[in-house]
């Protein structure tokens, strides 16, 4: 799959078609630095799996914005790293979307954690920012919030998820999974189901997207300040300046290679 760039008129300023300037410019930005990607031979294997699992994820994105209009998705984002990665994609696909015209900013709904990391609040807000999203915040359990969205937002029919197959309870979804007996109705879609740790970080880092510094810190599994810790697997010993002692740090997340290691600065 490849994304075509809009068209660009001379004084740079893009033909929008009816959509809001912003949030296209956006969107044809990151489609024209994705599809670069997409049409470079990758330099390596795990480059060139990440480009696989990324059409395959944008082709997951495009049959969900047929199935419905954009009134009716929001995407589920908490400035994690999986979620970083559909929200790229997601704008991506909106650069070539025809169904209407693009909304001012993309709807979103953010989980808050009953602890929540200072670091991850400021990015999120970033990220408000940066990618124009229309996002809503619940400080409550996943099920309440997603009620009361529902709730909030009586249009919205599908929800995009950055769950993956290594996540608690993702071993057996699929790319369209309706929510089970006792949620609130919604389709979860799940562009990003089967890709592995290491090549969401290949595709961060490949196209140099900015993400939470938490990660530089050795945390690889974002929730709150009372269950997180960086991950004991990344561990390194760190010289002071004097070079007589040694002090415990961390290698960055995107060093760890394994999917079942992600979580072990969790506490469950």
């Amino acid at each position: 799959m490849s994304l075509r760039a809009p068209e660009d008129t001379g004084d740079n300023t893009p033909i929008v078609n009816g959509h809001d300037e912003s949030i296209y410019s956006t969107c044809a930005a990151l489609a024209t630095s994705v599809n670069a990607f997409l049409e470079t031979e990758a330099p390596t294997p795990m480059l060139k799996a990440v480009q696989e699992q990324t059409r395959i994820a944008l082709g997951v994105i495009d049959e969900a914005l047929d199935r419905y209009s954009l009134d009716e998705i929001s995407l589920s984002y908490n400035g994690g790293k999986d979620c970083l990665v559909l929200l790229i994609l997601l704008l991506c696909s909106l650069a070539n979307h025809k169904k209407g015209a693009l909304p001012k900013a993309l709807h979103t709904v953010y989980i808050v954690s009953k602890h929540p990391f200072a670091e991850v609040g400021a990015f999120v807000d970033e990220s408000v920012s940066t990618y124009k999203l229309d996002l809503v915040r619940y400080a409550m359990p996943m099920k309440e919030a997603f009620r009361k969205y529902l709730d909030e937002h009586k249009k919205i029919k599908a929800i995009l998820v950055g769950t993956r197959r290594t996540d608690p309870h993702g071993e057996n979804l699929t790319h369209f999974d309706p929510t089970d007996s006792g949620w609130p109705a919604f389709m979860r879609v799940h562009p990003v189901i089967d890709w592995h740790y290491a090549e969401i970080w290949a595709f961060i880092r490949h196209l140099e997207i900015p993400y939470c510094p938490l990660y530089d810190q050795g945390y690889t599994s974002l929730g709150g300040t009372t269950d997180t810790h960086p991950n004991p697997a990344l561990k390194a010993e760190g010289k002071d300046e004097d070079k007589k002692s040694s002090h415990q740090t961390f290698k960055p997340a995107y060093e760890l290679m394994e999917d079942n290691a992600e979580r072990l600065g969790r506490d469950w």
